[in-house]
């Protein structure tokens, strides 16, 4: 229980701070907007080209958003040395990464929950048919993505490329949840029941079980000097 509380607090720490300065979420939203209107208007030919081009413009503009989030989440526990303060606190390494993976979930939340309605309007995908299997696909593949992001963002955390570096190593992981996020959201916009896609979701849910379980043990030694 404690190391669940430890979670929620750094959590709700980074959200405290979110609500404050308010730079990671309008960050992340406006880049994913723009991610969709440019890619809409680049590849709209008429309804069912739109409609088929949908799902990988959305998992885009996600994977490249939250890229940004994931990076300066780590980047602020760097300010100022405050990461050595929160790991000489009686906090497990495991609790660290769930908080954190915790937060920048809800960040990333909050953008799809912007940047998938506009996606749906300027390329009429019928979303809002489809919405219970959509959220369900899309939070299984964010899950996946956030916390393999959380694990990478603290490893490049240091550097000062860090935007880029994090993109590089992070990309080449996360691209089975993006393909089966974008595979299962194809499907269900073209009709298809949540049993059909059934498949594409336990590939979700085991990426989800291995990146959160990688994360928690390997953040430690990771952030060990």
């Amino acid at each position: 229980m404690s190391a669940l509380r430890h979670a929620l607090a750094i959590a709700r720490k980074d959200l405290t701070i979110e609500l404050r300065v308010r730079e990671i979420v309008p960050t992340m939203t406006l880049f994913a907007a723009l991610v969709a209107v440019l890619s809409s208007m680049a590849l709209y030919v008429d309804d069912e080209s739109a409609r088929k081009a949908a799902p990988g413009i959305l998992w885009i503009a996600i994977a490249f958003s939250g890229t940004l989030g994931l990076a300066r989440t780590w980047g602020r526990e760097r300010e100022e040395d405050a990461l050595r303060a929160v790991l000489l606190s009686p906090i497990s390494s495991g609790a660290l990464f769930f908080g954190k993976a915790l937060g920048a979930l809800v960040f990333v939340l909050v953008t799809e929950c912007v940047v998938a309605p506009l996606v749906a309007l300027l390329l009429h995908a019928p979303l809002f048919d489809h919405l219970g299997g959509f959220a369900l696909v899309c939070l299984l593949g964010t899950v996946g993505f956030v916390a393999a992001g959380t694990l990478f963002g603290a490893l490049t955390a240091k550097t000062r490329a860090r935007d880029l570096l994090l993109a590089v190593v992070l990309y080449p992981l996360v691209s089975p949840a993006l393909l089966c996020g974008v595979v299962a959201t194809r499907d269900l916009f073209a009709g298809a029941s949540l049993a059909e896609v059934a498949d594409w979701l336990r590939l979700l849910a085991i990426f989800d079980l291995i990146t959160l379980g990688g994360g928690a043990l390997l953040l430690g030694p990771l952030l060990s000097d």
